[in-house]
């Protein structure tokens, strides 16, 4: 590969690309019929994250793959598989740090500076590579069919994550930064319990970002400051729909859109940073839910 190869160029004109074509990774993260929601595996069964989910998302989109684990060449050579002559690789970003001596030291002071890097690999899509053991091509599961009654492990999951939620008639889903709490219409309201938990998932990403937790997100935000919070807040709720197995739900405006494209033509590191700021959502509220599930506690 070329030494001046811009990775952070690259995904963010593979993203640019897709929400022009209407088809943005995070709105379709499975592909095929019929096919199973999931996040990108590496060859040991571990999850990509941040920025590496919705780039393995676009390519599977891109080329129809329905297999969620992806490899170096390498790493299925290792498994006996063989990569078909011609697939062409999809590329992963690994993230490291090296310490090197800090020229700027005071006299007579040993200083180090920590150097964070990008580095581009590789990858193929199990459904690119013969002669893997067979349990790599199991294929991930639909998203599960709640019908429209409310589903008890998710009405548990929600409650652990500490998040006041105040249901009224009211037709609108919001995070209120102010009263600090999510409102949400009635689950009969909607069409489906998928739909319900989707707009629940967006909302909750809202309030952990607020400013009593993560506090990344403003009160009073700018209007490209807002489109970039909703975009944080759509690709979290993706990120946590497809981990509880539910089909993700969007009803953003053209003028998200716009913004998004916007901003992401003019910083290359936009949708590096939301993907990271989605990420951190995340695995905050795995971390509280998971705390509360270990103590028992079904709310705050």
């Amino acid at each position: 590969m070329a030494r001046n190869f811009d990775i952070k160029q690259h995904v963010t004109d593979t993203i640019i690309a897709q929400i022009e074509a209407g088809t943005p990774p995070w709105r379709k993260p499975w592909t095929g019929d019929p096919s199973g929601a999931s996040f990108p595996l590496r060859h040991n069964g571990e999850t990509y994250n941040g920025i590496n989910i919705l780039m393995l998302w676009a390519t599977a989109h891109q080329r129809g793959y329905s297999s969620a684990r992806w490899m170096t060449f390498k790493q299925a050579v290792e498994l006996d598989g063989s990569v078909r002559k011609g697939e062409k690789a999809a590329k992963s970003v690994f993230y490291g740090a090296i310490e090197r001596e800090d020229e700027e030291a005071e006299d007579g002071e040993e200083g180090k500076r920590r150097i964070r890097f990008a580095r581009v690999n590789n990858v193929f899509n199990v459904d690119q590579i013969d002669g893997l053991p067979e349990e790599y091509y199991i294929r991930p599961e639909p998203p599960r069919d709640l019908g429209t009654q409310a589903d008890p492990e998710l009405e548990i999951f929600f409650a652990r994550t500490g998040a006041e939620i105040i249901t009224s008639e009211e037709p609108r889903a919001y995070y209120h930064p102010v009263k600090d709490h999510i409102h949400m219409p009635p689950i009969a309201s909607f069409f489906n319990a998928t739909g319900y938990y989707g707009t629940l998932a967006h909302e909750l990403v809202h309030y952990v970002c607020g400013s009593t937790r993560l506090a990344t997100q403003k009160a009073h935000a700018s209007r490209m400051e807002y489109a970039f919070d909703e975009l944080v807040d759509e690709i979290g709720a993706c990120f946590l729909a497809v981990q509880l197995g539910v089909e993700p739900q969007f009803d953003q405006s053209a003028a998200y859109v716009e913004g998004w494209l916007r901003a992401m033509k003019s910083d290359r590191e936009m949708i590096f940073k939301a993907a990271a700021e989605a990420q951190k959502a995340v695995d905050f509220i795995n971390q509280t839910v998971g705390e509360r599930d270990r103590s028992g506690q079904d709310a705050a």
